[in-house]
């Protein structure tokens, strides 16, 4: 299994118009011929995969422009379909940086970098509160807008790992966590998070009370 720290020659890559983080889960249904051939290249090794949000284009076809930063993932469910798609649910392990794609692969692959996570320092604990308490609001604002959300759900103790359920759970656009991704110090990962959640609690107090679901 891939660390912090390790150059991986030949990832395989899934581009895709949403942006996963570590921790958080992903659903995946694959049909295209070359992402199938991924899925059996991943599933019969270590399950283990990078995604990249789409800067431009689309997930099907090719010739998107991809982002460089997103996150290693691991396949912890899959099921395949008679006609030969995927059904699979992987999780977000560590960040990665892309040093360089790989043009010759029958799928899109990459020499990628995994990243570390910063130490959150002394302050950690009062960060994981102050994001706790934002995302409390925003939720608490979108049940009150008429939206179905969870309210029992706790983010981890761990400060970073707080931030990152959170960012996942916070209805925030994938630009947004895309920004979260790039960004390597603890603190200023927790204002730019901080910052969306205002501007998410903002939006869910002029939203009409039409129900719906954050998901």
């Amino acid at each position: 299994m891939a660390s912090p720290g390790e150059l991986i020659e030949g990832l395989p890559m899934f581009p895709l118009g949403t942006a996963l983080l570590p921790g958080a889960m992903l659903p995946l249904h694959v049909f295209e011929a070359r992402y199938r051939a991924l899925v059996e290249h991943c599933l019969a090794r270590d399950g283990e995969f990078g995604v990249v949000l789409i800067e431009r284009g689309s997930e099907v076809g090719g010739g998107e422009r991809r982002f460089e930063v997103g996150t290693l993932a691991r396949i912890v469910e899959a099921g395949r379909f008679p006609d030969g798609r995927y059904a699979l649910v992987a999780t977000g392990v560590h960040r990665l940086r892309v040093q360089a794609w790989r043009e010759d692969a029958a799928y899109p692959s990459a020499v990628v970098e995994v990243l570390a996570e910063p130490e959150p320092g002394p302050e950690g604990a009062a960060a994981r509160r102050r994001v706790a308490d934002a995302l409390d609001r925003v939720l608490t604002t979108a049940v009150a807008a008429g939206i179905d959300v969870d309210l029992t759900v706790a983010l981890p103790e761990d400060p970073v790992a707080a931030v990152w359920a959170a960012a996942a759970r916070a209805p925030i656009g994938p630009l947004d966590v895309h920004r979260l991704l790039t960004t390597d110090a603890f603190g200023a990962r927790v204002d730019l998070l901080l910052t969306a959640l205002d501007d998410a609690e903002l939006i869910l107090r002029h939203r009409p009370g039409d129900g719906g679901s954050l998901a």
